[in-house]
């Protein structure tokens, strides 16, 4: 019967470690899986003080990637964990700065993508004490997804609060697939430790032995009939 949840349990879990290892990579290496972007709709927005007008710009794990309305070319910023992104509108006269603090937040689904492998693979084992810890490994990736969760958020709020104090400027802020992919690894990875908690509680549970709760009722004795002398009958306690 624990088969029947932990199964499934191990199928979930590789899922949302799929998840995680997809947005963990981001740009600038997969150009779709950024968390949130921009859209310039009408003005002149770019990222140096004289630099060339961009049309969007995207913000992943590693690294920003804007894209030129002239050349339609993609530019992106070195990757590392934490990075600034400054754009300018009017001829430099007016600027707003998203500051390494809001990005680097986001590499905590790295980590979550790290410790939900290891419950991944500790989890084709049944041993009873490697299931214990599998299940708490995968709650524990829940938890730092859900931190990293909340990172995204925080991330998407201050982008579009910064977007909306540049003058003279029409932009629109969305999040993106990088975005949903770590809210559904967020689910799964509480389904998937969930699961196999519940085939480890039903497993303890079918080895349990039960035992007889012990009787307080007591028994009448009974009468013995005695053949020889039948006006002489003895009562003799049940055993």
């Amino acid at each position: 019967m624990e088969r029947a949840f932990h199964l499934p349990g191990i199928f979930v879990l590789f899922c949302s470690f799929v998840l995680l290892f997809l947005v963990s990579v981001s740009l600038p290496f997969i150009d779709p899986l950024d968390y949130v972007r921009v859209y310039i709709y009408n003005g002149i927005v770019t990222t140096t003080a004289n630099g060339t007008a961009i049309s969007e710009i995207r913000f992943g794990l590693w690294a920003n990637c804007r894209y030129e309305i002239v050349s339609g070319h993609r530019v992106c910023s070195s990757a590392a964990d934490g990075y600034t992104t400054t754009l300018y509108t009017n001829g430099g006269a007016s600027e707003v700065t998203v500051g390494s603090s809001w990005t680097r937040g986001l590499v905590a689904h790295p980590i979550a993508t790290g410790v939900s492998l290891l419950a991944l693979l500790l989890s084709f084992f049944t041993h009873p004490t490697i299931t214990f810890l599998t299940y708490v490994l995968a709650f524990l990736a829940f938890l730092i997804a859900l931190v990293a969760f909340f990172a995204d958020v925080a991330l998407y709020a201050y982008v579009q609060r910064q977007i909306r104090l540049l003058p003279d400027v029409s932009a629109g802020t969305r999040v993106e697939a990088a975005f949903i992919m770590t809210i559904v690894a967020v689910v799964l990875l509480f389904l998937a430790g969930f699961s196999i908690w519940l085939g480890r509680r039903r497993a303890r549970m079918a080895g349990a032995t039960s035992y007889k709760m012990p009787s307080n009722r007591v028994r009448a004795p009974r009468r013995v009939w005695n053949w020889r002398r039948p006006w002489r009958g003895r009562t003799r306690a049940r055993a």
